[in-house]
């Protein structure tokens, strides 16, 4: 694929100056979805509360965003190639936008399935943006800066880990949490009202994210943005027939899939059920534990950016299974620990998990050459991780009633990845680097 630009170096800086406009608004897209997915965190905790859930019925939160992504993976790809990328990115703002204004009704019924409904849209939305977004990235430019645009549109994504918690924290979490007993004894208006309050607090930040993304999606209609043209080789076009099954034969592939699968289910259980955990081992209230997530994800972004140093001198495979160990020894940490070391080894994860998902992505499409395309959209698939962990470790914190215990679902998951950086994964000739 290209961009058709002109010849001449003068074409070529005025070309260069006109992908300005349309790469911030593609950047903003890298945030926005960042935002969606780590206000989950808050309001796993939050829903719990206001709908009175018990936890594994508050874990299809994930389970919405997550289950979307997969059902959405091939469709959106499929919507990419037949109506392009500004058309396709324009059609998933909207529906980012729907599934958020639809909170504001959820909220005024304290319905949880319409809250659940709104997820899954906001996730249909997210899957066909990520789809169009993160390669139009890579192609609003010269290829030999493509790595660097990317790479900066990302990091706008680990600002949202750092913010997004923040700012549930502050506008969506309360600070009140009433035990069973307490709400027992409640007058029936009282508890009402407390109930139908904490529901409402989510309608404010959910009505200015869902305007936001209207405002970005009408952008998006009246800004030119530089036409893409397919180039595909022919031995493309040849591979594009092959089943999306036989890039599977290959075994580092395969078993990255496998790996990246029990990653995102990791990652998502952390955040998830951070706040709670960290209320219990901890012994912080929810405001607290809130901001506490806010550091995580900072944590999460700056360990992007020391283990991209790091992978410079130490290859990607070694650096996978120094992560997963330490991850390893934090979750038992988190499972065994009390007072504020289980907080310090929650952050530690955010830390040690940054780089692993990239990593298993790039080490699973090391040398597939022309079957890259199908590898990829594999690795995507298995994002769908993330919608059944989360439900498993709920069950397990309501069976036996200790939150921490919960952790052990991310620690086994750990294991499987440290399995694939030390077993699994069979060097090629060329050990891929992360850029």
């Amino acid at each position: 694929m290209h961009i058709n630009t002109s010849n001449s170096a003068k074409g070529n800086e005025s070309s260069s100056k006109k992908y300005l406009l349309p790469f911030i608004l593609i950047v903003s897209l890298f945030f926005l979805w960042g935002m969606a997915h780590n206000l989950n965190g808050v309001l796993i905790p939050h829903l719990k509360k206001a709908c009175q859930l018990n936890n594994s019925q508050s874990a299809l939160i994930d389970t919405s965003v997550f289950l979307a992504y997969f059902v959405m993976a091939l469709p959106a790809g499929y919507l990419l190639r037949k109506i392009g990328y500004k058309t396709s990115i324009i059609i998933g703002l909207f529906a980012f936008s729907i599934g958020a204004f639809l909170f504001i009704p959820a909220a005024n019924m304290r319905m949880y399935e319409m809250f659940l409904v709104a997820l899954f849209i906001i996730g249909c939305g997210l899957a066909i943006l990520e789809t169009a977004a993160n390669p139009y990235t890579t192609l609003l430019g010269p290829a030999e800066t493509a790595t660097s645009r990317i790479n900066l549109a990302a990091s706008f994504n680990g600002l949202a880990a750092m913010l997004a918690p923040i700012l549930g924290t502050i506008f969506i979490l309360s600070g009140k949490n009433y035990t069973e007993q307490e709400l027992n004894v409640m007058s029936e208006p009282d508890r009402l009202t407390y109930l139908m309050s904490e529901a409402s607090s989510v309608k404010l930040p959910y009505f200015i994210l869902g305007s936001v993304l209207l405002i970005v999606a009408i952008l998006f209609i009246f800004i030119k943005l530089p036409e893409i043209k397919n180039t595909d080789s022919p031995s493309d076009n040849e591979n594009s027939n092959k089943s999306i099954f036989s890039v599977l034969a290959n075994r580092n592939l395969a078993f990255a899939v496998i790996a990246q699968f029990f990653y995102v289910g990791a990652q998502v259980c952390v955040t998830s059920f951070f706040i709670m955990v960290a209320q219990q081992g901890a012994g912080v209230d929810e405001k607290v534990a809130g901001y506490a997530l806010g550091i995580y994800g900072l944590l999460f972004m700056v360990g992007r950016f020391i283990g991209t140093f790091f992978l410079k001198y130490i290859s990607a495979k070694r650096m996978l299974a120094i992560c997963a160990s330490a991850t390893i020894l934090l979750s038992l940490i988190a499972i065994l620990g009390s007072g504020m070391v289980v907080l310090y080894a929650l952050g530690g994860l955010g830390l040690f998990m940054s780089i692993m998902f990239p990593t298993i992505f790039s080490l699973g499409i090391m040398g597939l050459g022309e079957q890259t395309k199908s590898g990829s959209s594999w690795l995507i698939m298995s994002i769908v991780g993330g919608a059944v962990f989360p439900f498993f470790m709920g069950e397990i914190v309501d069976r036996c009633g200790n939150m921490q215990f919960g952790y052990l679902v991310p620690f086994v998951c750990y294991l499987i990845i440290l399995w694939y950086a030390t077993i699994g994964y069979k060097n090629p000739l060329v050990e891929p680097k992360l850029k």
